[in-house]
């Protein structure tokens, strides 16, 4: 019978999964080891009944197990509460398979990233000051922008892609879809453009939103040459990972006022005080929430279901990580 060691925040919105045991854990206890129990007649300091965990299920927020991976006794398999999952890969034991939380944040992260979206075109942040002021301005230091009518980049047209690209033709805007290859659309759009095409789209759009997890090909896909050819007052959003553009070139352009951005993530996480882009002109910065959200945990729980229920059938976890892409 397989052995699902899962923190007590899952385990609650997790429905029992016949033929397989699962055994709770307290992920923020580093001496709380996933898979070992405290024997019954509680002799002996941090002695236990081990058992052999063929899977690891990791919380959605940090845990000291993340790094500890290998310690936990036989563990075969890895399944994220994260969509990202780069974070995990340079603590992965060697023919351990890992699984990110595919479909569970795509409605959250999606809300978020059109938050931003309408919070920059509209000015958001600039009248929440004047509010705390308690100053009625209906002047901006911008011009008025809009969602209708603009042509939105969704680079990154997976869960999250189409999840957004669903709001925001809701919101009356072209969508323009990007990903890692070229292929037919899906009815939500006519066309889905090959990364490469990059170049060449990107001097059309009005918004650029990047929903690609961190890879070799994605570190500085937005860099000096790709910002550069971006219209002025373009605005870029990132909902991915904040190393896929390059913040000194975002920063520039920033700066200079012929680019915007609405960041969820940050390169480096979690920013410095003192960072400029806390300060820089025309940039929204919010602290990596986008999957945060009370959906979260049940739809984890129906996710882990299915993952475990995989498992037992077959030993092999859907949605595995490739760890060297």
């Amino acid at each position: 019978m397989p052995v699902a060691a899962v923190p007590d925040e899952l385990a609650d919105h997790l429905a029992p999964v016949d033929g397989v045991e699962v055994l709770r854990y307290d992920p923020t206890d580093p001496d709380t080891v996933p898979g070992v129990r405290p024997r019954a007649d509680g002799v002996g300091v941090g002695d236990g009944v081990n058992d052999d965990v063929d899977i690891l299920v990791l919380p959605m927020v940090g845990s000291p197990w993340l790094r500890r991976m290998g310690e936990v006794p036989g563990v075969r398999a890895v399944v994220l509460a994260t969509a990202g999952y780069d974070h995990a890969l340079p603590f992965l034991p060697d023919g351990v398979q890992l699984a990110n939380a595919v479909g569970v944040h795509d409605t959250a992260t999606s809300e978020l990233a059109l938050t931003l979206i309408l919070a920059a075109q509209r000015q958001l942040p600039h009248h929440v000051l004047r509010q705390a002021e308690g100053s009625w301005q209906r002047s901006a230091p911008d011009p008025w922008r809009s969602l209708a009518d603009s042509r939105v980049l969704v680079v990154g047209y997976g869960g999250i892609g189409t999840a957004l690209t669903r709001r925001l033709l809701a919101c009356e805007c072209e969508v323009v879809a990007v990903a890692s290859r070229d292929r037919d659309g899906d009815g939500l759009v006519d066309r889905v453009h090959g990364i490469d095409r990059l170049p060449e789209l990107l001097p059309t759009a009005d918004v650029v939103v990047l929903a690609v997890p961190l890879t070799d090909r994605t570190r500085g896909l937005l860099g000096p040459a790709e910002l550069a050819v971006l219209p002025d007052h373009a605005l870029v959003v990132n909902v991915g990972r904040g190393p896929v553009v390059d913040t000194d070139a975002l920063l520039a352009e920033c700066s200079s006022g012929r680019l915007r951005a609405a960041l969820d993530v940050t390169d480096p996480e979690p920013l410095p005080d003192g960072h400029p882009l806390w300060s820089a002109p025309g940039v929204l910065v919010v602290p990596h929430v986008g999957g945060a959200s009370p959906a979260g945990l049940p739809r984890m729980g129906s996710y882990l279901r299915r993952q475990l229920c995989a498992y037992r059938d077959s030993g092999v976890l859907e949605h595995r990580v490739d760890p060297h892409s």
